[in-house]
């Protein structure tokens, strides 16, 4: 184990997990002090049937709540002070995100601007301007991979400027996270295992990032444990509800890591992938995560070869002599991407030049990576990588990933 001269550790939001833990909200919320919660989610969300699952899980404890629908994909600013409006015009007193990031997001923008005045979230933008404890809120999540339930920040669109402006704070952790598998049990395959190798990039770099620290490490390695677990089981049975709340919970356990360590160049590529190609976060950390692993090999060796034991179980990790382990785990990662590539009739992406639209058009483009690379250079995830990654170095590895083969290791610094 890897103790650090110095680190820090936070998690303040309260986990409740199990088969019937939405109908403990009410009881949750009044000790809160809240009781007129306004339901924030998607169109998605709401047609799937979720929120309907919701109201009537805490109908018998709270009154009537008033339900905002509309959150796009890519939330902005005037959609969280439309949001506040409601929220006042209603007023509501604590808030229930029940969604993805989008909506979780947008539901903590919305509680700035409730609990702290104004009319606009413009006012609070940047890291340290709020400073004040705000509402209750309540984040229901309705895929096991974000992990944004446990993370102090939220991404909002500025569309005027085309930026996302970035909010960060303590405050903005929820009061509560509930996960229950009733919200995950309708998620398709394709999202089962994209959102659910998010989770694993998220802990896979809390474990082998610069950052990483002995509370990070335990979040992390019981999270890898349960997606290896369960993941291919649920896609194989998807009905298996207690399977369905293992990924639940392994995706919390890794957005507490990710959270308390940070990421790497694996989140680093994904999110310049996505900002240049729309492509799904999953689907980009699942292409990318083997090569985060390549390209840190000779300086993680030892730390990346401890993920076999909750990849593989302690029988092959035994029998795995220690100089084999890290290439084994890279093996693994692979062998799980081409299984579930195989599980879901090629409707998961094992490299880059796989991932497509729904109407079967490629979504990366080769020609598109050297300004994926470019851009990489003003993400801050590139910082606590192990290894430096330099446009050149992000060009060789997006190729690489593109076309679906290992790393050229005479290319990788080693200085």
């Amino acid at each position: 184990m890897i103790l650090p001269e110095f680190y820090d550790f936070c998690s303040r939001a309260k986990i409740v997990s199990g088969q019937n833990a939405l109908e403990k909200i009410p009881a949750l919320l009044a000790e809160l002090d809240a009781g007129r919660p306004l339901i924030i989610t998607d169109p998605g969300v709401e047609n799937a049937g979720l929120v309907d699952v919701v109201k009537q899980a805490i109908a018998r404890g709270l009154e009537s709540a008033p339900v905002y629908s509309d959150v796009p994909v890519d939330s902005d600013y005037h959609v969280v002070d439309k949001i506040a409006g409601v929220y006042r015009e209603n007023q509501c007193d604590a808030i229930i995100a029940v969604g993805g990031g989008s909506v979780i997001d947008t539901a903590k923008g919305v509680n700035i601007v409730v609990s702290l005045g104004g009319k606009t979230l413009l006012d609070y933008q940047g890291a340290g301007a709020v400073r004040n404890k705000l509402n209750p809120l309540v984040i229901l999540p309705t895929t096991a991979g974000t992990g944004s339930e446990m993370t102090l920040v939220a991404v909002i669109a500025d569309p005027e400027r085309r930026e996302k402006m970035l909010f960060v704070s303590y405050f903005l952790l929820p009061d509560l996270a509930v996960l229950d598998a009733r919200l995950t049990r309708t998620l398709p395959d394709f999202i089962t295992a994209a959102t659910a190798m998010d989770a694993l990039s998220h802990a896979c770099e809390a474990w082998y990032c610069m950052e990483k620290n002995p509370l990070s490490d335990t979040l992390a390695f019981q999270a890898i444990d349960l997606i290896s677990q369960n993941l291919l089981y649920v896609i194989q049975n998807p009905e298996d509800t207690q399977a369905r709340l293992a990924l639940a919970n392994a995706s919390t356990l890794a957005g507490a890591a990710f959270s308390n360590s940070m990421v790497g160049m694996v989140h680093n590529l994904g999110h310049s992938t996505g900002a240049v190609c729309h492509v799904p976060h999953g689907n980009c950390m699942a292409a990318l995560l083997p090569y985060g692993l390549e390209y840190n090999l000779h300086r993680r060796d030892e730390i990346i070869g401890q993920l076999l034991l909750p990849l593989a179980g302690p029988e092959t990790y035994a029998a795995t002599p220690r100089h084999q382990r890290a290439e084994k785990t890279i093996a693994l990662i692979r062998q799980l991407n081409q299984d579930l590539h195989d599980a879901i009739g090629g409707r998961h992406p094992r490299f880059l030049s796989e991932i497509r639209d729904r109407d079967g058009r490629r979504l990366v483009e080769k020609n598109m990576l050297p300004k994926i690379a470019e851009k990489a250079l003003s993400d801050g995830a590139r910082v606590p990588n192990p290894e430096e990654l330099l446009a050149e170095d992000a060009q060789m590895v997006l190729e690489h990933a593109w076309q679906g083969t290992p790393l050229d290791r005479t290319k990788i610094k080693t200085g």
